[in-house]
């Protein structure tokens, strides 16, 4: 592929508590803000609790799930007296970070999640971008501690509907297994380790670094599954199956168990290869989500410098 050059990434933004019981992010954003990082080398950096209330709470949302917001529908509608506060979060935040879609926009914005689920470290973008791509490619190549892995949802920006897709570039750092509400410190850890990363590498890259491209492997979202339900009460009537659990990114194939009803009977896959995620998630009940299944794929990335002045 032939070299690309971009524009410098000036101005990062930082943010934790999009969803307020998922600490990790929580306690980074909060210490970088006692720290008072608010400029490393060239980069300008924005460090924002994106929602404060529910961080206070410690639980996911107060109304409305504030990572679900960013769409362009939701961003153009009206706020009116009975808008969600999320909903209003969300236009306060495409105020300070965006506007989504916008020159004006931060060059990067990285939101920090945490996962119930085995997933190690997950590096998640939507539009696409090769900063997202040179950024997961340096840390894959860095963190030895944990896996490193890239996910793709394929939506159009209108349609992004997370807070990262409010900047010019965007990614979430996606880090498990953590319960909700609790900090475990290898998990910290290795969420600071990824973000520091990621800071060095646009240093790297506003200096004048060419990165070479090649080739990374990437998981694109395909489709999601839902778990046995009673038809009648839509209550569960089957949980993942000691042999799917914790077993993100393991290839699942027809036959497979997924399922384990309460009664004891075993629920097999049926359906072509492909590779959960986000298994047994717990913010994911709500969402009549048991896990998601991706392709796996090669991406050929070229080589990205920044531009010139």
């Amino acid at each position: 592929m032939e070299h690309v050059s971009l524009p410098a990434l000036s101005r990062v933004a930082i943010c934790g508590g999009t969803h307020g019981n998922e600490l990790s992010g929580v306690w980074i954003v909060r210490e970088m803000q006692k720290q008072q990082v608010e400029k490393v080398g060239s980069i300008s950096i924005t460090t924002v609790m994106s929602n404060p209330r529910a961080v206070e709470a410690c639980k996911r949302y107060m109304e409305t799930d504030l990572n679900r917001c960013f769409t362009d529908a939701i961003l153009s509608a009206p706020v009116t007296d009975v808008t969600p506060y999320e909903v209003r979060r969300a236009h306060e935040l495409n105020a300070q970070l965006g506007p989504k879609g916008s020159q004006e926009a931060m060059d990067l914005v990285c939101d920090l999640h945490n996962t119930t689920a085995n997933m190690g470290l997950c590096v998640i973008f939507t539009t696409f971008n090769w900063i997202s791509l040179h950024i997961y490619k340096y840390l894959k190549k860095r963190i030895t501690s944990a896996p490193v892995r890239l996910i793709h949802v394929d939506v159009p920006l209108s349609d992004a509907h997370s807070l990262d897709s409010l900047g010019k570039n965007n990614l979430s750092f996606e880090v498990g297994p953590q319960p909700n509400g609790v900090v475990r410190a290898d998990i910290y850890n290795l969420m600071k380790e990824a973000l520091d990363h990621l800071v060095d590498w646009v240093q790297e890259f506003n200096s004048g670094i060419t990165f070479e491209g090649g080739e990374v492997e990437a998981y694109v979202f395909e489709k999601s599954i839902d778990y046995p339900r009673d038809p009648d009460t839509n209550e569960l009537t089957a949980i993942i199956h000691p042999q799917l659990q914790d077993k993100d990114f393991i290839l699942l194939k027809p036959g497979d168990p997924i399922f384990l009803s309460f009664s004891g009977e075993t629920v097999k896959y049926e359906g072509k290869e492909l590779y959960p995620f986000f298994v047994n998630e717990c913010a994911y009940y709500e969402k009549h989500i048991a896990f998601h299944l991706a392709q796996k794929t090669i991406l050929t990335i070229p080589s990205v410098s920044v531009e010139n002045d």
